[in-house]
């Protein structure tokens, strides 16, 4: 056994040294990331504890049974000014910070100010524990991404590493709140990397596996919406669950243009911007004194639904007073979260079907909670454009994994919907006001589809200048030929094999590359148009042949039990086939095979 060369690239133009050094970060991260979600939870427990029911503790508060006084509006209007206080030091803060990190990302190298990783999840913690009706999510996912952002700082890094890093410590605070792995990991490549490669896998698994585990250790070793009475797959039900979906897709809607029109409600307010969250806060306040459920994370009001806790009047009350209060609270701009708000608005909202459902069918059995489930994931996925990020999450953080079936279901039926509807969802429309627009979908890069090999031109005989020329390999990507020819000086570039010249590279090859990329998403008419009418043909003529005249002579010898007249044998019938296609033309294909 020996060791393999650590400076061959193993993804991206990252070596095997450098994917080490990026898999030890995440190690790191992951613990950062669990013990900040551990302090987080614990630090709004705590203020919600002294603020709402003024009591000391530590865990988060049960509001089952909570009945707020007036008072509620002043400690409502006294967390609004600490967060005011806290953004004229960090205005990262404002929001619930995913835009923010987008715009690290994409527009500053994945720069983040350190202060946001102090200043986000105190001022959301104050939010939250003042009667804030936001997630825990949003901030600990700015913390992390802010601690990835600054380890990368603080070492040799490219701007494609620190990207990785920051999404890496963003999906380790969400493992540490949630106790959600895949989900993280899934979150962090739909939403934050921008790519789908070896090296940014491999410090997220590690980090989130590291986060999730210290969640076990130090909140609660089990999910955190946790499902009593396993929820049990009715496939004969799936047409139920499309209902859902249909509904979700809307409320994700009414989710996202409600928000919008809030913050633009805000924005024309005739009053100065820092007073916005004050405004705000006595808003969602009172809200909570007529519906006491909507206030704070309500992550017990989420556990309720999925266990069918709720009657029909409460669940859409709930709903309809949860969804108001966080558009005029994330609308004023403060700070917080928008996860657990959205899970519980479709929670409630599939509560709702579900308990309809199983009075219009009782016969079915219906589980009510298992609607709640699908719909929270539906809604939250599609409100967010992160489709699979809500199918695993719903999954993960409830247990209810034999409900992956009626998620998936669901939630591309909501997404239909809501294409038809919404151009910018809740992580991107801050962006797009501020002049930006961003685009999560990815592909593989043409000049990364092929080799130098598969597309050069072929020497008949190398003289001694071609060695003179710029070399790649010719099994290097046509990518790597890129910068070599992107020199005014440099009209080719050889391709070598074993330090053998055979071809030649010019810029026509990567034009013809990148036209061909143009030309993928083009619509074409069917290529198996002629093959199948040729085969119909055929196939209708043979068959009348094998039928005889309509009144032919009756036939001698042993009768035939294996065949009639009017049924052809199978044998006849791949014959047929196969004679079609071997006598066909070759379709033309857009590219040769390599020499």
């Amino acid at each position: 056994m020996y060791m393999r060369n650590p400076n061959r690239e193993v993804s991206l133009a990252t070596t095997r040294k450098r994917l080490a050094v990026l898999a030890g970060a995440g190690l790191v991260l992951g613990g950062v990331g669990g013990i900040a979600a551990d302090t987080v939870v614990h630090l709004v427990g705590f203020i919600s504890n002294l603020a709402l029911l003024h009591r000391f503790g530590w865990q988060l508060p049960d509001l089952r049974h909570y009945h707020p006084t007036p008072v509620l509006l002043a400690v409502a209007v006294a967390g609004a000014l600490v967060v005011v206080a806290v953004a004229r030091w960090s205005p990262i803060i404002k929001g619930h910070g995913i835009p923010e990190s987008l715009e690290a990302i994409l527009f500053r190298d994945s720069r983040v100010n350190p202060r946001a990783a102090l200043a986000k999840p105190v001022s959301a913690a104050v939010a939250m524990g003042t009667g804030g009706p936001f997630g825990a999510e949003g901030p600990i996912i700015v913390t992390g991404a802010a601690v990835g952002s600054l380890l990368a700082q603080l070492v040799p890094a490219s701007p494609a590493e620190r990207r990785i890093l920051l999404a890496t410590g963003a999906a380790a605070g969400m493992a540490g709140v949630f106790a959600t792995p895949v989900a993280a990991i899934v979150l962090a490549f739909e939403l934050l990397l921008f790519e789908r490669s070896l090296r940014a896998l491999v410090p997220l698994v590690l980090a989130t596996s590291v986060a999730s585990s210290l969640h076990y250790v130090l909140l609660e070793p089990r999910p955190l919406f946790a499902v009593v009475h396993p929820l049990v797959l009715q496939v004969d039900l799936l047409p139920l669950f499309a209902v859902v979906g249909v509904a979700a897709g809307v409320a994700a809607v009414v989710l996202n243009r409600g928000l919008f029109a809030v913050e633009a409600g805000f924005r024309h307010l005739p009053i100065p911007e820092w007073t916005h969250p004050i405004v705000g806060a006595v808003g969602f306040a009172a809200i909570g004194l007529a519906v006491p459920g909507s206030l704070s994370v309500g992550y017990w009001a989420i556990t309720d639904a999925v266990n069918d806790r709720f009657v029909l009047g409460a669940a859409a009350v709930l709903c309809v007073a949860k969804m108001v209060s966080w558009w005029i609270g994330l609308g004023s701009n403060t700070s917080g979260g928008t996860l657990a708000p959205m899970f519980l608005v479709g929670a409630t909202m599939g509560d709702m079907i579900g308990i309809g459902f199983a009075h219009a069918f009782p016969a079915a059995h219906i589980q009510p909670g298992a609607f709640a489930l699908v719909g929270m994931g539906a809604t939250f996925g599609v409100g967010a454009r992160a489709l699979l990020t809500g199918v695993v999450f719903a999954a993960e953080v409830t247990g209810g994994y034999s409900m992956l079936v009626p998620l998936l279901l669901a939630t591309g039926v909501a997404e239909l919907v809501a294409e038809f509807v919404l151009d910018d969802r809740i992580m991107t429309d801050k962006l797009r006001r501020r002049g930006y627009r961003v685009d999560f979908d990815t592909q593989t890069g043409p000049l990364r589809m092929r080799v130098a090999g598969q597309v050069m031109i072929p020497f008949d005989e190398p003289t001694a200048d071609d060695y003179a020329l710029a070399t790649v390999d010719r099994w290097a990507y046509l990518s790597d030929a890129l910068p070599l020819l992107l020199d005014p000086h440099t009209p080719s570039v050889v391709v070598t094999d074993q330090g053998r010249a055979v071809g030649t590279i010019t810029r026509d090859q990567l034009d013809a590359e990148l036209r061909r990329q143009l030309a993928d998403d083009r619509i074409q008419a069917p290529t198996l148009g002629p093959w199948a009418a040729r085969l119909h043909k055929r196939y209708t003529k043979t068959t009348e042949l094998d039928a005889g005249p309509p009144c032919g002579p009756a036939t001698t010898g042993p009768a035939d039990t294996t065949r009639t007249p009017s049924s052809p044998s199978l044998r006849r019938h791949w014959r047929i086939v196969t004679s079609t296609i071997r006598h066909l033309p070759t379709p033309t294909h857009r590219h040769s095979p390599p020499e």
